[in-house]
């Protein structure tokens, strides 16, 4: 499969053309490759809670959930940077450098002789997730073009927290046998060397399809040239529909935050087993994984917004439901619902700031959304272990409830509905 030119025509003079499925063999390829970096969180997404505080001795619900805060300050600055620099030197040469520095963290893992050891991993991780996951969602946007956006991104996110959810339960009964290092050690390097193979050899870069788009289509208008600043003012605030994504994908991130950190401390502490621990822990990304290949072609149906305001509340309440129950049952209905909730938002949000950015800087405004939303992962850990600590577990999982409660409202008061408004909106003025 060749690279295509910038006029369009591939060496061959073979037009570009967008959609689904006129580019589904290197769609379906990006499809795998995101199964692989979602593998890379999910190997850990059970173990490293319970190794900080069955291995290392750590007490500190907030010491603890130090390793969330570093990969999400992390991760959010290398979306920033994989959306700014796949616009200028391409996206296939950022997706390679993040297989790099996702190949040593396995191994950081296995041999870490304390705590600080694993912290410094999980930088790479992030590194690694910023880089290879938001190139590979600006890939398959650059591929499908506008019509289909939702369903493309929903199976893009479906890909990713499938992978997420298996490595989740199939690392934690491993865990329980062979203990709790081995299990990411193997899987997660198994991850890597695929991921990095395939994105060398098999991966094309679709940098010239974004560039066809801003030529053809009636929502890519002329757009001015903007700077690095003007694009994440735009996305960050400016914008009233864009800052409603930004602010919704930070608090989305912030739950899952306390859910990754502290929701097996919390399991575990009721007398689970590592099985059932793993189990309600890979049952949430499970669902959201199964229910985005309908959500987020539903959203080219009915629209991002009701989906997007509706997903925060149910998240919100489902998130609730852990903190007044020890049922084990129960937690597995929440669990259902907090993936449910979240598959309704993750791919609509990133549909949103798609259809809403110029092809021009789609994928910087999609690094700085990024930004924002991984940038949840650390005041997630941050909130949720300091409250931990100072008024208990409850009180933490409680207060990350009300925030996502409150952002869902905030959607439904802010936000524009993009699908049916498109057409009308100029992106050249985004912040009409």
């Amino acid at each position: 499969m060749q690279s295509p030119s910038a006029d369009g025509q591939g060496p061959n003079t073979a037009p570009i053309v967008l959609g689904l499925r006129q580019n589904w063999a290197q769609f379906s390829l990006l499809v795998l490759v995101n199964a692989f970096v979602g593998g890379m969180v999910g190997a850990e997404r059970v173990v490293l809670p319970l190794l900080a505080e069955r291995e290392f001795g750590i007490v500190s619900q907030a010491a603890i959930l130090s390793f969330i805060v570093t990969f999400g300050l992390v991760k959010a600055l290398a979306n920033l940077i994989a959306g700014k620099f796949s616009d200028r030197i391409g996206r296939k040469r950022i997706l390679v450098a993040g297989w790099l520095f996702g190949l040593p963290l396995p191994a950081l893992i296995l041999i870490a002789p304390n705590w600080h050891w694993v912290v410094l991993a999980n930088m790479l991780l992030g590194i690694n997730q910023g880089l290879c996951w938001s190139t590979t969602v600006i890939m398959k946007i650059d591929l499908v073009g506008p019509r289909r956006r939702g369903l493309a991104l929903g199976l893009n996110e479906a890909s990713g927290y499938g992978a997420v959810a298996l490595a989740a339960l199939v690392s934690g009964f491993a865990a329980a046998r062979y203990g709790l290092r081995l299990a990411p050690f193997y899987m997660g390097e198994t991850f890597a060397i695929a991921g990095l193979v395939l994105s060398v050899f098999l991966v094309r870069d679709t940098h010239e399809y974004a560039k066809h788009e801003s030529t053809i289509h009636v929502s890519a208008a002329p757009d001015p040239a903007r700077t690095t600043f003007e694009i994440f003012r735009v996305t960050s605030w400016k914008d009233r529909t864009l800052f409603s994504a930004s602010q919704a994908g930070f608090v989305n991130n912030l739950n899952d935050g306390m859910a990754w950190g502290l929701l097996p401390l919390y399991f575990a502490s009721h007398n689970l087993t590592l099985q059932k621990v793993a189990f309600l822990s890979a049952l949430y990304p499970a669902v959201w994984s199964i229910a985005q290949l309908g959500t987020g072609s539903l959203s080219d149906v009915i629209g991002r917004k009701k989906l997007i305001a509706g997903g925060m509340i149910v998240q919100g309440l489902a998130i609730f439901i852990f903190a007044i129950t020890t049922k084990f049952s129960v937690w597995a209905t929440a669990a259902s619902f907090l993936g449910l909730g979240t598959a309704m938002v993750y791919p609509t949000l990133l549909a949103v700031v798609s259809d809403v950015a110029h092809p021009s800087w789609r994928a910087s405004a999609v690094g700085v959304y990024r930004l924002w939303r991984d940038a949840g992962y650390a005041a997630g850990a941050l909130l949720a272990g300091f409250t931990a600590d100072l008024f208990g577990v409850s009180w933490a999982i409680v207060s990350i409830a009300v925030l996502t409660v409150l952002s869902g409202v905030l959607v439904s008061l802010a936000m524009s509905e993009t699908v049916h408004e498109r057409a009308h909106r100029t992106p050249s003025n985004p912040a009409s």
